[in-house]
């Protein structure tokens, strides 16, 4: 197993989405945190639009720092709204998404799978900011049906791995608090439905913990659908991302079960919101440098 820098580390410090001239920063302090693989994302169309403009300044950066972008992350909620013209450009977007991934060498192209469309008393999950430990309540609108809205993310996740194959990825979508994909459950139903041998699950340890999962069984049930792993750490009360070992999950079983079911992946180190993120994410990195080095 491999660690990457997730891209939450880059939110943090320089916020959502951040600028081109910040995104450069960030890979460059990546970098000399002692990181040699990495996230990028890309969020809304304008984010993506100058993630593509500077696609050549970005690999070139990395290359040069000796950094390796393994995932693009591209952030688009419309790709599973009831309205088809809407869902149509938030494709268009993802696929050329997928063509920058590709070139940018990245292993997986991510996917989420938002908020169904009902009503939000207060902010939706994840729309303009990370923030965790949210209370959500929502009410149905009247003639809401689930099983319309699964056909439409099951359809669209089929299309989108169709595309990431063709761009020579994979994809992977990560169950989170509060999303229409929350546990593993929900996501053996969507790989089920979907049916794409090109689909698999980002492993995100706080979101599943934070929904009271046995982490280890997770594991053991997704097995080789897991294409990525985010670490970090919390209570299992709420989502937070704290740095590896200030929380309750136990990462020595955390790692020996992923050997188990043959990972041999990047993990990511995971971490937000907490202040001093880069002695938190170089101190994460070496505890998980120290375990897997003792497996």
């Amino acid at each position: 197993m491999k660690i990457s820098c997730a891209w939450l580390y880059v939110i943090t410090k320089y916020g959502y989405p951040p600028s081109i001239e910040d995104t450069i920063r960030a890979f460059e302090e990546i970098a000399k945190m002692g990181f040699t693989a990495a996230e990028v994302e890309a969020v809304g169309e304008k984010n993506l639009d100058e993630v593509i403009g500077n696609k050549d300044k970005i690999k070139k950066t990395v290359g040069d720092l000796g950094v390796r972008i393994v995932n693009l992350v591209p952030v688009f909620p419309d790709i599973v709204s009831f309205d088809k013209e809407r869902r149509k450009r938030a494709k268009l977007n993802f696929e050329k998404a997928a063509d920058v991934a590709s070139y940018l060498g990245c292993d997986t192209i991510q996917l989420d799978s938002y908020f169904p469309p009902v009503q939000v008393n207060g902010d939706i999950p994840y729309e303009n900011q990370i923030e965790f430990a949210m209370r959500v309540n929502a009410a149905i609108p009247i003639g809401f049906q689930w099983e319309d809205f699964w056909h439409v993310l099951v359809d669209t996740v089929g299309w989108c791995a169709d595309i990431a194959q063709r761009e020579g990825l994979r994809l992977c979508v990560e169950p989170r608090v509060g999303e229409s994909v929350s546990n593993t459950d929900a996501m053996l139903m969507l790989l089920r439905d979907v049916g794409s041998s090109n689909l698999g699950v980002v492993f995100d340890t706080a979101h599943l913990f934070a929904q009271k999962e046995i982490l280890a069984l997770s594991i053991a049930k997704l097995k080789d659908k897991i294409f990525y792993v985010h670490a970090s750490d919390n209570d299992g009360k709420e989502n937070l991302h704290l740095g590896l070992g200030k929380g309750a999950i136990d990462w020595d079983n955390i790692i020996l079960t992923l050997q188990q079911v043959g990972y041999k992946g990047y993990i990511g180190i995971d971490i937000g919101n907490v202040p001093d993120i880069e002695y938190e994410m170089i101190k994460s990195r070496e505890y998980l440098e120290k375990i897997l080095g003792a497996k």
